[in-house]
């Protein structure tokens, strides 16, 4: 006879496509609990009531015992766990509910979330949340709600990966870590809270990589905050995938933009295209910014690596770029846009700042102006520098730039648009403005509809010539694969043939990336 788990554990992910690295580290250190304990994922689109009425089914039936829930709260699903726990409390209030997480981990006396837990683990949880199980099943019971999570050195710690399923390797995105925290103090971050970053034993964490690949993982998505911070480290992981190339490998890592040296670059142009993808966060070229946030970075050494690894590196570029940072002003923004734009990544993402909780970016708000959403994600609204007209301005502007640019659906076109004129991102601002005026719309916008969109644009707008237009979005639009028949090339596409998609396609990759 199968008995229901006493200990559940549980989390909304964004997307289905998405694999809790965090849950499955508590998991893997539950020890003599681990066959009590279960997991159970879901996504942040799923009913409420459907998830309650789920985790109430693996629960089962109430026990003579505690039964334990532990909650994973993240910026982007603490509404939706709430909603649940509110349902849960209201069905069964004896459940004993834990919650863990960044969301949760600050400011813990002004969230109406904690008040429907029974305890809350703040920061490290790996060997926390069993020994609080421990004590909620056979005593003694604890006497606090808030307990502050235990960081125990690594090495004490039993890694994730064998919690993986077979059916994770197939078909989500696989989450590692090499090393955790970070020794940058950026203000806007919650590393910034971190001392420094600690390292897993490098040995150990291989052997690892090797199971998952022998297993058939070929999707790996680094976590690390800096994963070019110890050369030596980062060559011996590359050199670990180098040796293991397939048609389907894809790494993912986030680098520091101003530390690329002389050895990393010979280890990174021996990977074709299609395998490398690099999250690099510029955030702002604005250095009197830059030091106002406590953000160290050298742009001209930053600068001069993304155009090394433009012109030399087969790797996919993803740059960040930070928008509503305190004293940061629309054409201070512009400027550093441009200069990113110049340099040619592949993609450039648009984020407007956020407050973290916990992150020492608050310290500005009174001096700078900060007003920020109370609500999650916490958006910054308005600034000193920055109205809120604007800030909606631009929100639509990071909108349209992802469905233009960092699609990859129009490299032929977008040229047309952002070359006039001295300004790439007044070209596009202004493209933006005419946009939304057109269509009063950022979502729902097809493929045909924003061809259709920059050719009456750039003929009508722009006066450039029809042919050049024309020639530019046919190229475009067939080279997307899309399958529909814009108006503005009516007559002009050729003949359909059934797509035959390369595994290597940069598209392919693109679209992972997005999905994450």
């Amino acid at each position: 006879m199968i008995h229901p788990p006493t200990i559940v554990l549980a989390t909304l992910n964004a997307k289905y496509i998405h694999a809790s690295l965090g849950l499955r580290c508590l998991l893997a250190n539950m020890c003599e609990l681990r066959g009590r304990t279960a997991l159970r994922e879901f996504t942040i689109a799923r009913p409420a009531q459907e998830v309650a009425d789920e985790l109430l089914l693996t629960l089962g039936a109430p026990t003579a015992g505690p039964q334990i829930l532990g909650f994973g709260v993240y910026i982007w699903n603490v509404v939706q766990t709430t909603a649940v726990l509110r349902l849960l409390r209201a069905e069964r209030p004896e459940i004993k509910v834990v919650l863990g997480g960044p969301e949760v981990s600050h400011e813990v006396d002004q969230q109406e979330i904690i008040g429907l837990a029974d305890h809350v683990i703040t920061g490290w949880g790996d060997l926390s949340f069993a020994k609080l199980c421990r004590a909620l099943l056979a005593g003694p019971r604890p006497l606090s709600k808030v307990i502050a999570g235990e960081q125990p050195p690594l090495d004490q710690l039993a890694l994730p990966y064998d919690e993986y399923s077979d059916a994770d390797l197939a078909h989500r995105l696989l989450y590692v870590e090499a090393s955790r925290g970070c020794p940058f103090k950026c203000e806007f971050c919650l590393s910034a809270l971190d001392k420094t970053a600690w390292a897993f034993d490098l040995e150990r964490f291989l052997a690892a990589m090797d199971g998952l690949y022998r297993r058939g993982a070929r999707n790996f998505k680094f976590v690390d905050r800096t994963f070019n911070l110890k050369i030596d480290v980062s060559l011996r992981i590359l050199q670990f995938f180098l040796d293991r190339l397939s048609d389907e490998l894809f790494l993912h890592f986030e680098v520091v933009p101003d530390h690329l040296p002389e050895r990393l670059k010979a280890m990174i142009v021996q990977f074709p295209p299609g395998v490398l993808q690099f999250e690099i966060g510029i955030q702002s070229f604005n250095a009197e910014v830059q030091q106002r946030i406590s953000r160290r970075q050298d742009n001209q050494k930053a600068e001069a690596n993304l155009r090394w690894l433009v012109e030399h590196a087969n790797a996919h570029l993803h740059t960040d770029l930070i928008f509503g940072l305190p004293g940061e002003t629309l054409a201070s923004f512009a400027a550093g846009f441009d200069r990113l734009y110049r340099l040619g990544p592949h993609e450039i993402q648009l984020g407007i700042l956020k407050r973290l909780r916990g992150t020492p970016i608050a310290r500005h708000s009174l001096d700078h102006g900060m007003v920020y959403d109370p609500a999650p994600p916490y958006t910054v609204r308005q600034t000193a520098v920055v109205d809120a007209a604007t800030m909606q301005c631009f929100a639509r502007f990071a909108r349209y730039w992802d469905l233009l640019a960092n699609s990859g659906r129009f490299p032929q076109t977008l040229p047309l648009l952002l070359d006039e004129g001295s300004s790439p991102f007044q070209a596009f601002l202004a493209f933006a403005d005419w946009l939304w005026q057109t269509t009063a719309r950022t979502s729902g916008l097809s493929p045909e509809a924003l061809v259709d969109a920059l050719f009456e644009y750039l003929t009508r707008h722009c006066a450039l010539p029809y042919p050049q237009v024309t020639a530019a979005l046919l190229a475009d639009y067939v080279a997307s694969g899309a399958r529909g028949s814009p108006a503005a090339l009516r007559g002009r596409l050729p003949p359909r043939e059934s797509p035959k998609p390369s595994p290597r396609q940069l598209a392919q990759r693109q679209a992972q990336h997005r999905a994450a």
